[in-house]
């Protein structure tokens, strides 16, 4: 992925974004400058995105070019760069039924029967790409082509805690009970957020999330 040429381009006044691709190596090398820019002008805050690095200044304490040539920099070093692996963490998801009422849309979609999608979807290893929305939400790559839905045209104004879901090209778990778009497949009991944790959440970018079928309903 050397040859990739990011962009940077501003985001309002007080803000620059690096964008790549968001193919999975792009990704590990946007953790790696990541975590290279984080121990640099501490001043400056670093949000990982999927595809994209943003900087958010104060452009009369750090010029923008000065943040340009950091984010330049974390990229040219991201290039081979070896990371510790993540941790691999699996799920136990409950599908269907009124743990997840979307389940049969996702289906009728994927011209796929309920099971055929828990089936899926349990099948695949995820990566997480990054974290973002709420607290503890991880943007999970890998899904099965087959089992891509559309977002809801009305999201629900509460989503239980728990919730694994669908959203276009990707899948996720609602750490905690908010409003949401994504189409619901199941659940799972797991604590994606603790606040009283040590690390509160339970995953992070460069992590693998693989999900075991507990019940179809």
């Amino acid at each position: 992925m050397s040859d990739i040429s990011p962009t940077i381009q501003p985001l309002g006044e007080t803000a620059l974004v690096l964008s790549v691709g968001a193919e999975l190596a792009a990704q590990r090398r946007l953790w790696a400058a990541w975590h290279v820019l984080e121990h640099r002008l501490p001043q400056v805050e670093w949000v990982l995105g999927m595809g994209n690095l943003t900087a958010h200044f104060d452009p009369l304490a750090t010029p923008s070019r000065v943040v340009i040539r950091a984010l330049e920099g974390a990229w040219t070093h991201s290039a081979g760069v070896e990371l510790m692996p993540g941790q691999i963490i699996t799920l136990p998801v409950r599908y269907g039924g009124e743990y997840g009422p979307d389940l049969p849309v996702v289906a009728e979609h994927a011209g796929l029967t309920p099971r055929e999608v828990a089936e899926a979807h349990a099948a695949g290893d995820y990566v997480v790409y990054c974290l973002g929305f709420l607290p503890g939400f991880a943007y999970l790559g890998g899904l099965d082509p087959r089992i891509t839905a559309p977002r809801r045209a009305d999201p629900r104004l509460a989503v239980p805690a728990g919730s694994v879901a669908i959203g276009g090209s990707q899948t996720g778990i609602y750490p905690m009970a908010s409003p949401g778009g994504w189409q619901l497949i199941g659940h799972t009991g797991a604590a994606l957020f603790d606040p009283y944790r040590e690390i509160p959440g339970l995953l992070g970018p460069g992590d693998t999330v693989r999900f075991v079928i507990e019940d179809i309903a």
